[in-house]
């Protein structure tokens, strides 16, 4: 298996490498996304994707090792260059992260009236787009509390591609989501995506769903690329870390028990 060519990559990392503090999170990561592409980030709770997510996203930097967004590094552009090139991603939240006092039009109106110049004729026709496209124009008038969980996400969604991003980031974009918003949601980002001619880069644990919705999976753990493929090569590896993690096994790379004496010795009258 061989990640995407990074030089038809939208997206490129070379060794990143990212520690808070002393604790390192991510060491030597390689990893590239190509236009047009939906890739998914998955592994252990704790392995760092969320991390890698926002040092794509520029919400951090970098210790050492480039992380290239349309051919910028993103680790020596300014702090202006920086906020321009991130109004050119969109990033749906883990659970929608809505304004919860505005409704819904107001909350998918919020990035085009923060970032455009645009007439309010504009503005409203670009929302009612942008709802019809997630199935909610009729449900412009409503507030976040009067919203199911899958239809606020969708309402985040339709937020997130107000201004027709290059590339979104999605943190969890299936938790908490019953089977058919599950469903739904999936179709919605692949969609989009090819409507926009985007890439994406969902973080993610499901993955049934994901593997029928992506072009490419990476899969991280202690803080490193350990396997990465198509997701027929996923479905078939026989991979020892990638095999646990499809199949749902409790053992494996991954322990199901944290390290800890012996039981038989604590039960012997030892102590933890």
């Amino acid at each position: 298996m061989s990640p995407s060519v990074p030089g038809d990559s939208l997206v490129c990392l070379d060794g990143v490498r990212f520690a808070y503090g002393e604790r390192e999170i991510l060491r030597g990561v390689d990893l590239a996304v190509q236009r047009g592409q939906v890739v998914a980030i998955m592994g252990g709770s704790g392995c760092g994707k969320t991390t890698l997510l926002r040092l794509i996203g520029g919400q951090l930097r970098a210790g050492s090792g480039k992380v290239v967004v349309d051919g910028q590094d993103l680790g020596r552009l300014s702090t202006h260059a920086l906020y321009a090139m991130r109004r050119r991603m969109g990033m749906l939240f883990q659970f929608g992260a809505l304004f919860t006092d505005m409704s819904v039009f107001d909350n998918v109106a919020f990035p085009l009236r923060e970032h455009t110049g645009l007439p309010a004729e504009l503005i409203r026709d670009l929302v009612l787009m942008k709802l019809h496209a997630v199935g909610l124009r009729g449900a412009q008038s409503l507030m976040p509390s009067e919203l199911s969980g899958g239809m606020a996400r969708r309402v985040a969604l339709a937020r997130a591609v107000a201004l027709d991003p290059m590339l979104m980031l999605y943190d969890e974009p299936f938790a908490g989501l019953d089977p058919i918003s599950l469903g739904v949601t999936g179709q919605l980002i692949r969609r989009l995506n090819d409507a926009l001619g985007a890439a994406s880069i969902m973080v993610t644990h499901d993955v049934k769903v994901s593997l029928d919705l992506v072009d490419y999976v990476y899969f991280v753990s202690d803080g490193t690329i350990v396997a990465h493929g198509t997701p027929e090569e996923i479905r078939t590896s026989k991979d020892p870390f990638v095999y646990q993690f499809v199949h749902a096994e409790a053992d494996g790379p991954v322990p199901f028990h944290y390290p800890a004496p012996p039981l038989a010795s604590l039960l012997d009258g030892g102590v933890a």
